[in-house]
């Protein structure tokens, strides 16, 4: 492979073998920058589930009155990994530098009976698993929270150390 930006990561070939294209970065919803690198470390701002600028899906996980089905939800954690690992990108230029995800935290926009947050955020581990294997197994908070920015089921944050 050509040093140039021709080249595709062994990270983003997953992604592809996944069906999954890493998006351009979201702008931020407020005051604050999607990723910042400190030493040898990669620290995002909450990513929310955008696909072409545009939450699929609003409203509270297990919600009875159409809320958004856990299942949806891990999905959607999934899309935000993805959506981190873009902004890591912007940061460090290749996945691959990429040495370990350290942790990931995860916000679901819960319903008050709803106790199912592991789960949900699982798409997000699941997904980070997959795409950087070892590298991609993390220490972990999955939090229910009341609301989210723009009224988001989902949030994901990642702390990702590199070379």
């Amino acid at each position: 492979m050509s040093a140039g930006n021709t080249a595709v990561s062994a990270v983003e070939a997953r992604l592809a073998d996944l069906g999954i294209t890493l998006p351009e970065v979201a702008p931020p919803v407020a005051s604050y920058v999607p990723a910042v690198v400190t030493g040898s470390y990669v620290y995002t701002s909450g990513q929310l589930p955008f696909i072409k600028g545009k939450l699929p899906a609003s409203g509270k996980v297990g919600a009875a009155d159409g809320g958004v089905d856990a299942e949806t939800a891990a999905s959607l954690a999934a899309t935000c990994a993805v959506n981190a690992l873009a902004a890591i990108k912007s940061q460090i230029g290749d996945l691959d530098r990429i040495t370990r995800i350290v942790k990931v935290v995860g916000f679901v926009a819960s319903d008050p009976s709803f106790t199912g947050q592991p789960a949900v955020i699982n798409g997000a581990s699941d997904l980070l698993g997959a795409v950087l294997g070892d590298a991609g197994v993390h220490a972990r908070s999955a939090v229910g929270v009341a609301v989210l920015p723009l009224d988001s089921p989902v949030e994901v944050e990642l702390l990702a150390e590199f070379v």
